[in-house]
């Protein structure tokens, strides 16, 4: 399946998190979307590989994505090296987007960084003709995304530009809450009497509050802000999205 827009997250939810409104506005604008989640978020505190497969299901239906696979590679434990790039390299290959977006470069979880720097070289090798992967015994062609964006998630990072997701807000919420595991609910701090650091009633306001002030800086209700890989050029000045200046 050819894709327009290719998320590749180190752990289901991530992508909620972080760009879940870019990838929902992106597929009302019938672009085909898709994520990829390289493990199964096994090392959580709370939750299963079980809820969080079941979980993921549910938020990728509320998002109304075209794809959605687990690489179920090792939570925390996975590295950076030739095995582990030949996976990343044959999925890209299988669902050759356009664009792909991954983990910010610096986070507070450190499978973040790690899954961001090992998707940036997968993206190269994976434009390499003579690097060679098959998918069920076909041989793949090289294909090389034309961007690559990082997503914001828990660490300020200045971003490099801000996606308005106003419209898709609350599809956003609701997709965060299909982990009832993870997240905050009245529900759910009476069964989980242990709390994460993203199961609080507090993240879930620095969720809001971080898309408020992103949106704010453009002039908009809620953003979700991204890193370049590579410069961004624009054909005029108005094609710019920016607040009035009155």
């Amino acid at each position: 399946m050819k894709l327009d827009i290719l998320g590749i997250f180190a752990h289901p939810d991530d992508a909620e998190i972080s760009c879940g409104g870019t990838l929902i506005g992106h597929k009302k604008r019938n672009h085909k979307v898709g994520l990829v989640d390289l493990t199964q978020g096994e090392m959580g505190t709370r939750g299963t590989k079980k809820t969080r497969r079941e979980e993921a299901q549910k938020a990728t239906e509320i998002m109304n994505l075209d794809v959605r696979v687990n690489l179920k590679l090792p939570d925390i434990k996975f590295k950076n090296d030739n095995k582990t790039k030949k996976k990343v390299v044959c999925t890209i290959r299988q669902f050759r987007p356009d664009i792909l977006i991954t983990n910010a470069l610096e986070d507070r979880h450190t499978d973040h960084p790690r899954a961001a720097n090992l998707v940036t070289e997968a993206c190269f090798i994976s434009g390499l003709s003579k690097y060679k992967t098959s998918l069920d015994n076909t041989p793949q062609e090289a294909w090389r995304p034309k961007r690559l964006f990082y997503s914001i998630q828990s660490n300020f990072i200045q971003p490099d530009f801000v996606v308005d997701i106003s419209q898709e807000w609350d599809t956003k919420v609701q997709a965060l809450l299909a982990y009832q595991t993870q997240f905050y609910s009245e529900k759910n701090s009476k069964i989980y009497k242990k709390n994460t650091f993203i199961s609080t009633k507090g993240f879930f306001e620095f969720i809001e509050a971080r898309a408020k002030t992103l949106g704010h800086s453009i002039g908009t209700a809620y953003g979700e802000g991204f890193v370049k890989h590579q410069q961004i050029g624009v054909s005029a000045l108005s094609d710019f999205h920016l607040p009035d200046l009155a």
